[in-house]
């Protein structure tokens, strides 16, 4: 491969979801024709800890220190028994790995990061390292869940609005179903819901219309990539229902979900949007959050 070639970057920190990570993250390399950096940093510190706290993420980060190069060969052993003529490289770095991922972006492909589901609380109280990486990353950033580590013929699945970051989302999900060779499934929700307060008249709207023409929409747009990239077998889904529930009842089937968000931002749950972070607490399959295009 050309020594330009944008590597997938996959954050370690020596837990098995970690691994996990970074072996789905090689598989997608190796798909993308691109190579693998796997990066050990340091755990992000909170604010204003407790004494207590700040003592037990002392001693958490002198571990991760002094393990660093052990959780690296130990990763860098399980990529390659996977795939051992996947280009591999390391990195081990004092910065915090938020940070580290965040700049890490600016030359990658995809970033991957293994952990825990993402609360409402991290989002709002606390933050956390995949919450910020997601939307200050440059690349899309995948949230890996699951236990899935090699790539399937599973669909890729694709949350697509009416907003400025629909265009971008879409693109990103055509580019890896191409790359991944998997079918596509594009899905549009709506609701005959109205916000509190709203008036309607429920016998005078014509709902079959306003789902045409929301297929309509959704359609136009998949046909503007399928022109593209022909090779995707792509699918148009208009559910009546919450993007959160349509995401989740097709991440069922799926081997990733793609969300957007909406860019940078102070409240990291805000910026991220209800659909993305629900998708990042509840999605069975890897989650994968790109920035609108417009960015």
């Amino acid at each position: 491969m050309p020594e330009h070639t944008p590597a997938v970057v996959v954050g370690i920190d020596g837990s098995d979801s970690a691994l996990q990570a970074a072996r789905w993250a090689a598989a997608v390399a190796d798909a993308c024709d691109a190579p693998l950096h796997i990066v050990h940093a340091m755990p992000s510190m909170g604010r204003n800890l407790t004494e207590t706290a700040a003592a037990i993420q002392a001693a958490i980060m002198s571990y991760q220190r002094d393990s660093a190069l052990i959780f690296l060969r130990a990763a860098t052993d399980a990529v390659q028994q996977d795939r051992p003529d996947l280009t591999v490289t390391t990195e081990a770095t004092e910065t915090p790995v938020d940070e580290a991922l965040i700049d890490a972006s600016g030359s990658a492909r995809l970033v991957v990061l293994g952990g825990k589901d993402v609360t409402g609380a991290a989002a709002v109280l606390l933050g956390s390292t995949t919450l910020r990486v997601a939307t200050h990353a440059v690349c899309p950033v995948v949230a890996f869940r699951g236990d899935q580590v090699t790539l399937s013929d599973q669909s890729i699945v694709v949350g697509v609005d009416a907003s400025s970051a629909g265009a971008g989302v879409l693109a990103t999900a055509f580019e890896f179903a191409n790359a991944m060779k998997v079918k596509l499934i594009a899905v549009r929700s709506w609701t005959t819901r109205a916000p509190i307060g709203d008036v309607t008249i429920p016998f005078l709207i014509d709902w079959d219309a306003l789902e045409a023409a929301e297929w309509s929409a959704l359609t136009s747009l998949v046909d503007e990539w399928r022109a593209r990239y022909p090779e995707v077998d792509a699918e148009c889904v208009v559910e009546t229902m919450s993007p959160g529930r349509a995401l989740l009842r097709h991440a069922a089937d799926a081997q990733l979900v793609v969300v957007g968000s909406r860019g940078r931002g102070a409240l990291t749950g805000l910026v991220l949007g209800s659909t993305s972070m629900n998708m990042l607490h509840h999605s069975p399959v890897p989650v994968m959050v790109t920035r609108a295009q417009a960015d």
